[in-house]
């Protein structure tokens, strides 16, 4: 991949990864006592499917460090693009975060102590007070499941399709419906790194798990993938 290939590719990576964050964290922070769990996860759904297609034509659309790990693990992309990718989305994240922050912050009473900011956690900050074993499976679980459909549906064994998009976006959609509720979700590191940046000590300390093991899980996914298909064919 050329350089000037490499710079679109992370703009687009910087730029999608703000857009999931604006629409997913942004319905659970300005929408969430509206539309309540079902809408937050179809805003994340809804919004990966759009941008697979959007920008999966120049980066991949992965839009998540879990993502890049497992396709890197894969052997799809060059260590090089990898750390591109994740530091686009990282980055993304964070202006995708603040620019909930400051939304948010227009709403009388609105406070990021008191209110938060869409962030992951266990224990006293889970909303079901689920405590880290559990948080720790469920994220591990649900993200081996996500990176195991975007490697599966974008396989080179795969049918040739223009809507890869769809299973991706349903498959967050419904794992954001079964962990909303235990740990807010993240099975994405980039999602978890922006919001917490701004939410204060408790999210920042906790923030470790929503990195670790979402990207152990798509380690899973990948050694998984590469049991089930033949990428040599």
């Amino acid at each position: 991949m050329s350089e000037a290939s490499l710079t679109r590719a992370g703009i687009a990576e910087g730029v999608g990864t703000a857009v999931l964050v604006i629409g997913g964290v942004g319905t659970a922070v300005l929408a969430g006592d509206t539309v309540g769990t079902v809408g937050i996860a179809l805003a994340f759904g809804l919004t990966l499917l759009a941008l697979v297609f959007a920008i999966g034509p120049i980066s991949g659309c992965h839009v998540n460090p879990a993502v890049t790990l497992g396709v890197l693990v894969s052997g799809r992309i060059e260590v090089r693009r990898a750390l591109a990718y994740v530091a686009a989305q990282v980055l993304g994240a964070i202006i995708g975060a603040a620019l909930v922050l400051v939304i948010a912050s227009g709403r009388p009473g609105y406070s990021v102590d008191a209110d938060g900011l869409g962030t992951n956690g266990f224990g006293s900050a889970s909303k079901g007070g689920y405590g880290l074993v559990p948080v720790a499976i469920i994220e591990m679980v649900a993200t081996a499941i996500l990176v195991f459909v975007v490697l599966a549906v974008t396989a080179r064994s795969a049918p040739s399709s223009t809507a890869v998009g769809v299973p991706i976006g349903l498959t967050l959609t419904v794992l954001h419906l079964i962990a909303i509720g235990i740990d807010s979700t993240s099975v994405n590191p980039a999602r978890s790194i922006g919001p917490a940046l701004f939410a204060g000590d408790l999210a920042l300390s906790q923030l470790w798990a929503f990195i670790v093991f979402p990207l152990l899980g798509a380690l899973v996914a990948a050694g998984l993938h590469r049991v089930v298909f033949d990428e040599s064919r």
